[in-house]
């Protein structure tokens, strides 16, 4: 059993999943600020206490064992997951937005340790959700993937051959947002010039303008009309770069569905280079379950030491 904790970018969400199973889960609203990590770790013994886990051992620094007395089942491990570049063989966060700038350098494994007697693995975002879809979501199976996530920025993962893209320190396949799509365009706070996060993100609305707004409204044609074109353009380049067999659209602006998949897709079908296969496009049906599901597998994996998600399968 893996207790899961996502830091998204306007809630932290959690789940406790069992064989896949998600038993329970929860959100509580991000604060940005480090009163984040004891709202979170309390949210977290709140899920277990609901779901029937007893809570054992319990100090004042926190949990150090649980288990489920109906069934004799223990969480074995905690999943994190941080909308930002992960060291993963320490557990650190290295970079991400000003809202988690209090988790640069901290911990995870050892603040997981403390409040649950738990070991955890740390995981980015995008990453662990490709990961949950592709193993026990709606790309299930699919070894050549690509994840996008739209909405208070563009996240994004690759796969390869079943192999999650990392790279030498972290960064393969996660900065697809930030691929310049407009030479001339603005500076992005990343440093980079004219960055699709920097024209097509929930940042970059005019002030009072909600993504909500722009996307089941017909208040704001220019705005949606200019998002649908530089959202293609990153998907585009994304497919280019690693031709992958599936695109997985995620974020909570999909729930307006065909009205912001169809466009990406024909965009991309539209500027695809000639010889390449098009990708089949997903929407998945519990987007906010896909980062839980990617960190159970990676937790999973790490606590009877498999070598990567795929091969746990």
């Amino acid at each position: 059993m893996e207790l899961c904790i996502d830091f998204g970018g306007t809630e932290i969400k959690l789940a406790v999943i069992d064989g896949g199973r998600v038993v329970a889960s929860g959100s509580i609203p991000v604060l940005g600020s480090p009163a984040d990590l004891p709202a979170a770790a309390a949210e977290a013994r709140r899920l277990l206490t609901d779901t029937g886990l007893t809570e054992t051992g319990l100090t004042d620094t926190g949990l150090t064992a649980t288990s489920r007395t109906a069934t004799g089942l223990t969480a074995d491990a905690v999943g994190i997951a941080v909308p930002g570049v992960v060291d993963s063989t320490t557990a650190r966060m290295l970079h991400a937005n000003a809202k988690y700038n209090f988790l640069e350098g901290l911990d995870l494994n050892g603040w997981a340790l403390t409040e649950f007697g738990l070991p955890a693995v740390v995981e980015n975002d995008a990453r662990a959700a490709l990961i949950g879809e592709t193993s026990t979501g709606s790309a299930a199976g699919e070894r050549d993937a690509v994840l996008v996530t739209l909405g208070t920025g563009i996240g994004t993962a690759a796969m390869i051959d079943g192999t999650p893209l990392r790279g030498r320190s972290g960064h393969a396949g996660i900065l697809g947002g930030h691929l310049t799509v407009d030479v001339d365009g603005p500076i992005c706070p990343c440093g980079n010039v004219g960055c699709g996060e920097a024209l097509a993100s929930t940042w970059a609305l005019p002030k009072a303008v909600t993504m909500t707004e722009v996307f089941t409204t017909d208040a704001h044609p220019e705005i949606r009309d200019r998002f649908l074109h530089v959202w293609g353009a990153v998907v585009t380049s994304l497919v280019h770069s690693y031709d992958p067999a599936v695109v997985i659209l995620s974020g909570g602006i999909l729930r307006a569905g065909d009205a912001v998949r169809a466009p990406i897709e024909a965009h991309v079908r539209e500027h695809l280079w000639p010889s390449m296969t098009p990708p089949r496009f997903i929407v998945p049906p519990e987007p906010e379950l896909s980062v839980a599901r990617g960190l159970s597998v990676l937790a999973r994996a790490t606590t009877i030491h498999t070598a990567t998600p795929q091969e746990e399968q």
